[in-house]
Formats: structure tokens, sequence, C-alpha cells
């Protein structure tokens, strides 16, 4: 008897195998050498001879046992003269007399059975330890496969229940979605996008077949690549039939086939291979992958003529073609390597079911030629379902690395000597596609709403993904206070932002407003920075972007509409015919909206049914009774318009009489937007909007939106708005857009959920190096840090419960010689000669400005880094003193910076010392200014004297009115606001410099209940602007290509 070792990976060749006939009399053997084999449960002994016994070893057989209850493993033991060793061979069967006819056999079979069970159970064991070694790093890591499966095929059901188990031994999280055969292809393609967009699934795989009135191809070519770990899909199969090509995924049974040949030793380079079959299953990727090991590969089918002699010449056969027991020992070349895949039904009235199970090689006849053979089943079968589950751990591991090893590939900057306008820097840059950008940061396709090619919205469900992520670094840039020109907030950001990303390859987002039109298209000009650090496109930017403000304006308009309307009918309707119509019958059934509830609660009635409220309880639902003169919500339009800022509404014939003065504002002044802003999940926002005091009863109490009705409408109207924007800078680094809140009256800064989005997008993985991995959001704050890191602090992280790392406070030559004394800068006007050459003496008197706000950051516990944004009529020594000045101060840098005329190359030292004072740990001790429990003038006082260095506020009988009232509704506990001149430490904007011992006039106090803030009047602040005599708008035009031009 001649029998060669059975093939198993090494990890499965050192483990024992035990004969387990499970209480089956182990059968004795005979070979014609008259050598009895005896075998039995846990040990096997072999008499060599009448005077040579040898015990053998207990073996533990690694394989999957396809049918508990009748396979068994026959061995062979063959004893060598030398006493040192003993091969063994396994075959699987269905019954112990299958096994005893087969050892009856075993004198003329000399192939070596290639034990596939065996090895897919190595391979489940493998996978087991590597997911479980793994998630001792990343808890996270769960790879996951879900089958989808149309019907209840008996064959299919039975396929999945193998998938079910083999994924459990693995480890690996496997999920069935099960849909009847009444499914359209319009239904299941969606149920397959879904699966596609859920990032908590690494691997789909639809069970096939399908029914006839879906499409195969169309289904399966539905799956993602990344997910196609059955590797069928157009992009897998393309990868693979091209030489060098990179598939994600090979085709699970292909695989298989290669790992039996790798595992059983076959060499295939220079070898004559052929494959029977030539389906898109098996035969052509087989006949690829054997192609890529150097075989010589023919692919014979139906249609071959002289199939034997080409079986005959091969080395290795792999056959595929679906025809029971085909191929025939004497066609078979002595030696040859024969992997069967056919799973083939044959008639057997000694099987309970009448069939039996084989392959489309007669296994009797091949196995007396061949030197290696794979049996059916056990063979290429159990190999299937574990190369789909490596599949699926490749999958994750790729997902995770990808996570992981976050990079932004910079664009290349055309940095001119001369600097052209802003408009030409945009133009002549040519953006990157914005999923590109999206796919560098680690923002996935389904969290990704493209509005173009170069902007897009993303998916609040991000944060969920991401919540594991510890946050990156959180940067805000603040500045002195300024000249009217402005000293360069947002183009620092920018230049930053770009120094971080494209230069020091940090992940790094600059988190920015999204600027209104009513400046664009007036004075001021856009806000996406300057020179060589802006935004792109910028026209883009600053027009329209993604409908945001538009969506608004619809929501502040609808809410003063139904304020108006509200007021109308009450006041022509009795309660009664009120209620009725507020409450009407539809269908025969009256019930009350989600909305009417919560004021049904708010008033303490806790009745659902319309028709059970008493007469009273009824009145006191419908009529709010609104008190004209309380009324403090206003529409609202994105342009300069002068003419709206006081209005007479109601002069037609149909409102009888019921006119009012009211006004517009500029949307983004709207508390719509504020709400937008510090709203830190959807159902957050919801929840401000409904709480948005518009007026008050006229016996005293506050009305809500949720009061009016409108606060779910509104949400409605806002739902795509608060989805941050997604857009990138000249360098191609990523930059969040998202809400303007208008400075003079709000906090002056980005969203809340942009900056928590960015921080995680920038955050480190765990087992990450928190110091090297981490990466850097820049926001910044309206204003100099007195105004808008004040608000920032004490509103928005407030609010968020983000803290900052580090605090930037930008500081010009020119606004510090105007501080010092200088003469008062006016735009459009060139500047006086003193701004254009050195006086170091009018600069350091100036220096104290910047003294003054560095002081006030570091009462809030945190490193401050000075930048000193350069302009080119600056000198050595004027920088040289703002630095000393700053140090002096208690800054812990202060760094000098070209960003607008060299981009991020300019602001490279910037961003080091950035990163530095970012990672400090000593000397940190975020506080807050003030405790909200203390009344509201208590905290004006303490912001006044803290902030602006003045002795106190002084408030006017309105606005200790005003206090009193919110006091008493319930309000005044909220944290504050104060509107003032932005071109001052104090109230009056001719005090510059480092006023002292003033007092703040405080003129009104209004609330924002919505948005969480009071805010306090120091100042008659404009809510809406004017357009001047030159306005923007005059030099815009559109070319005939369809290009904007003439903006700024």
């Amino acid at each position: 008897m001649s029998v060669r070792q059975l093939s198993l990976s090494p990890s499965a060749a050192r483990q024992n195998i035990v004969w387990d006939p499970l209480k089956v009399a182990p059968p004795r053997i005979s070979s014609p050498q008259r050598k009895p084999l005896a075998a039995a449960r846990g040990c096997a002994s072999f008499a060599a001879s009448k005077r040579d016994s040898l015990k053998l070893p207990k073996f533990s057989a690694r394989s999957l046992v396809l049918h508990p209850r009748n396979d068994i493993v026959v061995f062979f033991q063959h004893y060598t003269p030398s006493l040192r060793c003993c091969s063994s061979s396994a075959v699987l069967s269905n019954s112990a007399s299958s096994a005893v006819a087969l050892a009856e056999s075993a004198s003329t079979m000399v192939a070596e059975v290639i034990d596939g069970t065996a090895i897919a159970k190595s391979i489940r064991q493998a996978l087991n330890e590597e997911i479980s070694q793994t998630q001792t790093i990343n808890p996270l890591f769960k790879p996951s496969l879900t089958i989808v499966q149309v019907g209840n095929r008996p064959d299919s059901s039975t396929y999945v229940r193998m998938k079910l188990k083999a994924a459990q031994e693995a480890n690996i999280i496997c999920t069935l979605k099960n849909f009847p055969d009444s499914i359209t292809e319009v239904e299941l393609l969606s149920e397959i996008s879904a699966l596609n967009d859920d990032p908590s699934v690494h691997g789909v795989l639809v069970q096939l077949p399908v029914p006839d009135h879906i499409s195969e191809i169309k289904v399966t070519n539905a799956v993602a690549p990344e997910k196609d770990v059955d590797g069928f899909g157009p992009l897998n199969v393309g990868e693979l039939a091209k030489r060098g090509g990179s598939p994600l995924f090979v085709p699970c049974t292909p695989k298989g086939v290669m790992v039996l040949l790798d595992s059983a030793g076959v060499e295939l380079s220079g070898k004559n291979v052929v494959v029977l079959g030539r389906s898109d299953i098996v035969g052509s990727p087989v006949s690829y992958l054997l192609r890529n090991a150097d075989a010589t590969v023919t692919v014979c089918h139906s249609r071959t003529k002289g199939l034997e002699e080409y079986l005959k010449e091969a080395d290795v056969v792999v056959s595929a073609i679906g025809k029971a027991e085909f191929v025939k020992g004497d066609w078979l070349k002595p030696g040859v390597v024969v992997i069967d895949v056919g799973t083939n039904y044959i008639p057997d009235a000694t099987k309970k079911s009448g069939q039996r199970l084989v392959g489309d090689v007669d296994f009797e006849s091949a196995a007396k030629v061949a030197s290696k053979i794979t049996p059916v089943p056990g063979g290429v079968g159990p190999m299937t379902v574990a190369m789909l589950l490596q599949n699926v751990v490749d999958a994750a591991k790729r997902y995770y690395t990808a996570q992981a090893k976050r990079h932004i590939t910079p664009l290349p900057l055309n940095v001119l000597e001369k600097v052209p306008s802003d408009f030409e820097i945009s133009r002549a840059q040519k953006p990157k596609h914005i999923r590109d950008m999206a796919h560098e940061i680690g923002i996935t396709d389904s969290e990704l709403e493209l509005y173009g090619p170069h902007k897009a919205k993303v998916q609040l469900h991000l944060l969920d993904r991401l919540s594991h992520r510890k946050n990156g670094k959180y940067v805000l840039v603040t500045g002195i206070t300024p000249t009217p020109l402005g000293e360069g907030k947002s183009t620092t950001t920018v230049g930053v932002v770009q120094a971080l990303g494209a230069h020091l390859g940090k992940i790094a987002f600059a988190n920015v407003r999204q600027p209104s039109m009513g400046p664009t298209f007036g004075i001021k000009g856009g806000a996406a920075g300057g020179g060589y650090s802006q935004v792109i496109p910028m026209d883009e930017f600053n027009m329209h972007l993604t409908g945001d403000i538009h969506a608004i304006s619809a929501a502040t308009n609808l809410l003063a509409a139904a304020i108006d309307t509200r007021m109308f009918h009450e006041s022509s309707q009795k309660d009664g015919p009120l209620y009725k119509r507020l409450v009407p019958s539809k269908r025969g059934v009256r019930q009350f909206s989600p909305v009417m509830l919560r004021r049904l609660k708010k008033l303490g009635i806790d009745k659902t049914n319309p028709n059970e409220l008493t007469p009273a309880e009824a009145s006191k639902f419908a009529r709010l009774d609104i008190d004209p003169e309380t009324i403090t919500w206003r529409r609202v339009v994105d342009c300069n318009d002068r003419h709206l800022r006081t209005i007479t509404i109601g002069q037609g014939a149909a409102e009888k009489g019921h006119s009012r003065v009211t006004g517009f504002d500029i949307t983004v002044a709207s508390e719509c937007m504020a709400v937008l802003a510090l709203s830190n999940s959807l159902s957050d926002m919801r929840e401000r909007l409904g709480r948005m005091v518009v007026a008050s009863s006229k016996a005293g109490d506050p009305i809500t939106c949720d009061d009016i009705g409108c606060g779910g409408a509104l949400t409605a109207l806002m739902k795509d708005a608060i989805k941050p924007n997604l857009m990138q800078t000249l360098e191609g680094t990523p930059v969040f857009v998202h809400a303007g809140p208008f400075a003079n009256i709000s906090i002056g800064a980005n969203s809340v959920l942009a900056d928590k989005m960015a921080l995680k997008l920038a955050g480190t993985e765990p087992g990450e190096d928190e110091a090297e991995k981490s990466g850097y959001v820049v926001t910044e704050a309206g204003f100099d840090f007195t105004m808008g890191g004040e608000r920032f602090f004490n509103i928005k992280c407030r609010s968020s419960g983000l803290v900052p790392d580090v605090v930037v406070i930008v500081a010009t030559v020119r606004a510090l010689k105007l501080h010092g004394g200088g003469p008062d800068v006016t735009p459009g006007v060139a500047l006086p000669e003193v701004y254009r050459k050195e006086d170091v003496e009018l600069l350091r008197k100036g220096c104290a400005n910047l003294a003054k706000h560095i002081s006030n950051a570091k009462q809030y516990g945190l490193p401050v880094v000075v930048a000193i944004n350069q302009f080119e009529t600056d000198t050595a020594a004027e920088i040289a003193v703002i630095r000393e000045e700053a140090l002096k101060a208690g800054a812990d840098d202060a760094i000098l910076s070209n960003h607008w005329a060299e981009g991020g190359k300019g602001a490279v030292k910037l961003a080091e010392g950035v990163i530095k004072a970012a990672n400090k740990v000593e000397d940190k001790e975020f506080k807050l200014l003030y405790d909200v429990d203390k009344t509201v003038e208590e905290k004006l006082n303490i912001i006044a004297r803290e902030m602006y260095g003045a002795a106190g506020v002084e408030l006017s009988d309105l606005a200790r009115e005003k206090v009193e009232t919110y006091t008493r509704q319930g309000f005044g506990k909220l944290p504050i606001c104060v509107a003032k001149t932005q071109y001052s430490l104090s109230h009056d904007p001719a005090l510059k410099g480092v006023p002292t011992g003033f007092t703040v006039p405080i003129r009104d106090v209004r609330a924002s209940v919505g948005a969480g803030y009071l805010y306090a009047l120091a100042a008659e602040i404009m809510t809406i602007p004017g357009l001047p005599t030159h306005s923007g708008f005059m030099d815009v035009e559109v070319s005939e290509d369809g290009e904007i031009e003439g903006l700024f």
C-alpha cells in the first residue's frame, strides 16, 4: 500500500487526528501485504508483523464536518522500517460503509487527498485569532458581513446556514437579510444601496440565484466595490482580468482553489494547466489567477474539440463544468493534480435523500492516476466559505486602515511676486473634485451630498460613526481691536490651515462662517480670505453656496407670517369657532398635531382628544392673545436694503385695518441663524426653534414658536441646512463653511456641528499616538477677542462642551499704530503716511491694546500665540517690537506670518508655533468668565470690567424693564452677548488703545431664547445695512460660458 502525506496547513499538521466513527464499529481493513489495520475511537494501532507492534500517537482532525451525524474520517497509517515517521491520509465520507469501501480500494489509490475541510477550519481559527488580537488594540474592529437572500430555496438556505455558522466560528458578525420572492428589483437595489451606505457593514453578499424577475447582473453589480466580498462586481472582475491588476477582492471559489494548490505544495510556474469551464464565477477568474501564477493556461468548454488530448497534457486540472463524474481517470496524465470544483447530485438508493453529492471528476478512477486530488464534498466547497470570510476580514482591515491613514494631497500653488486680485488667484487655481477631498479626510460616499464638483454637504451620522475617536486639536483665531479695513483673521485662519495641511503633513480644517450676500454686493466684499490664503471657488463660496441662508430666510419669514396671521384670526373669531378651525376634523376624525401636543403640555392640559377639552381649556389653548407692542420677530432678506429697516404691514383692504410697524433684518441676523450655529444635533435644533420667544401675551407670558405652531415646519425647512458644507483652500486642504450668525448681535462664529465633525475627522483612533497623529481644526470668532473670543467661550463653548487648545490673536502694525494715536483709517481712502513708514514709538504705545487682548485670553486658562500678519510696508524693527511686547504681556509666542503673499509656505513658522502651544500640557486650566446663575446685571458687569476695562454698566429704564421681564419669564440664567462697536474696547468707537474707568450704557436687552442667550445693546446696532453709491453689484457680469466676473 502506498499512501502519500496528507496536505495540511503548518498549524493543522501539528494537530492530532482522531478516528471518531460516532459509535460505528471500526472496520478491519487489510492491505495486499496482509498487514492488518485497525481503527478505534481515540487511537489507532498498527501491527507491522507478528513480532512488531507500534502504538501510534493520538491524532485529532482539524476538519469541518459537513454532516455531523454521518461523516467520518478514515485514516490509512503507513509504517516505515525506520520507525521515524508515520504518515497519514484522510478521506471524508458520508457513512461508515462508504468509508470501508474507500478503504478496501486503498491498495490501488495513489493520490494524496487535499483536505479542504481541514484547511478551511484552520483558516477560520486563524481569522478568529487575528480578530481577537486586533480587538485588544482596537475594540471597534468588528468585521461584519450581510447576506442578502431573496426567497427561501432549500439549497440557498442550506448554503446561508453554512456561512452563518462558519462566520460565527471565525468571530465575524454575519447578518441575514431575507426578502420575499415578491420583492421588486428596484426595492432590492434600494436595500443593497442602504447596505453600501452603512459603514458598520464591511461585506455584502447576494445569495444566488435570485428570482427570474430580478437581474443577477444588476444586483451583484450594485454592491459597492469595497464591499463586494464575493468578488463578482465589474471592478473586481475587471481588475482580476488585467495583467498586474489590483482587485479589491478575488472571487471566493477561485481564491480557494489557489489556496488549496499552495497548501498542497503545487508549484504552478511553467506548468500546463487545463481549466474546464469558462463561467464568470469560477472558470474565467481561476484562469486569470493561474495565469498570474505563471502557469500556461488552457480554458476548455463544451465546444472544445479534442478535450481528452488537452487533459492528457495537463499537469494540473481544475474542473468546473457541472457534469457529474464527467472526467475519467484514463483521460488524465499520471501524476496530475486534480482540483474538482463540481457539485452534482446523482441517484443513490442507500441515501435517505435518494441522492449523493459528487464532483465533475470520477474520483475512484482519477485517484489511481493523480498525485493529488480534492474530494467532493470536503475539497473546494469549505474553502469557498473560508475565502469569503477572509475577504470580509480584509474588507474590514482595509476600511479601518483607510480611516487611520488619512492624508491630504496638497494642490501646487503658483505664487506670483506681484499678488493678483483675490478673484484672479481663485480663478487661476483648479480645485480638486470635492469627492476626492472627502475621501482624503475619511468621509464616505454615503455621508457626502454633492452640490456640484466643488462643494458638498456632510451628513450628521458621520458623528455617530466616529464617536469613538479622540478629538483633534482645536484652535481659535481672534484679533486685536481692528481698523475698519480688518486685520486678516479669515486670511490667517486659511493660511495656517494651508501650512498645517499642505506643508506640515497634518490633517487640518479651516472652519469658517458662510458670508451673507449683502456685503458681497455692497461694499465690504467677500469673506473667503485673501491673497494666496483663500477658500475656493470664491464665487461659489460668496454666492448661494448650498442654499442654507435661503432656507433660514424661508423659515424666518414663515414664522413672521404665522404671527401676524394668528393675531388676525384671533381678532376676528370667537373662542369656539377659532378652536374648531385650529383643530379641524379630517375624514371625520379630529386630532392634535405633534406641535399642538407640546402646547397642551406647556399649559398643563393632559388630554389628547380634542373633543374632551372643556370650553375654558379650548380657549386657553387656542387664544395666544399676543401683545403687538412686544413682537420682536422681524422678516428677513439676504440683501442690503436700507428702505426695509422700518415698514408698515397690513395695508391691504383684506387685512381689515390690522396694520403695524415692523421692519426687516438681514437674514444672518435672524435667530434661526444663531440656532443653526449653536445646535448640537437635528433634535436639538428642533427644540431650540420651538422655544424661540417671538413676543409676549397681554398677560406678560412668553409666546414661543411652538405656541404659534411653527417649530416642526421651521425644522423641516432647515433640515438640510444643518448639514455642514465642505469646500477647500487654494492648496487643497479641507474647509467647513457653515452658519454665519451676525457678529454684531450674535456669536459671530461658525457652527458647533461643523467644529464637532472636523474635530472627529482630525482626531485619533484608539491606539494611535495622539501627539503624532492628531490633526487640527482652526476656526475664528468675529471682531476682536474681547467681543468674538468672549462670546465664543461663554456662549458657544458653554453650549458645545468643546474647549480650544490654543488661542491665536492676529495683530497688524497698522492697527497697533492706530491704537497708539495714529490718524483714523477710512475704507477707500489712501492710508496716511504714518502707516506706511516706520514709527516704532507709536507702535509700541499701541501694543497696549494687544497686551489687553492677551490678558483677556489668558483669563480663560489657555495658551496664546500672536500672529503678526505681515504687510509689505512693515519693517523688521516694528516686527521685533510687537514680538517683544507680546511676550512681555504673557503670550506663548509671537510669530510673523506672510500667508497673504506666500500662501501656506508663509505661515509654516506660525503653524509650528500653534502645534507647540496646542500640545502644551502645563498651565492649561480652562475656565469660563462667569457663572450663569448670577443675575443679568451681575453678568453684564463682569464682562464690562474684565473684558472691556470699564468701571461697570448702566442700564436704561427700558433695559431694566426687559431684564425684569425676562427674569420673571425664566430666562435670567442665560449667558449674555453684548452688542457694541468693534472699533474700541469700550462702547465708544472714538476711544482707541486701552481706555479705562468708563461706564457702558445698556440701552436695551433682547432675548434669543432658542439660541440660548440674552443680548444687550450698548450701541445703536444696524441689523440691515444699506447700499453705497457705487455698490459691488455694479462690477459683476457673467461671461458667455457662464463664468462670473467682477467679484472683488
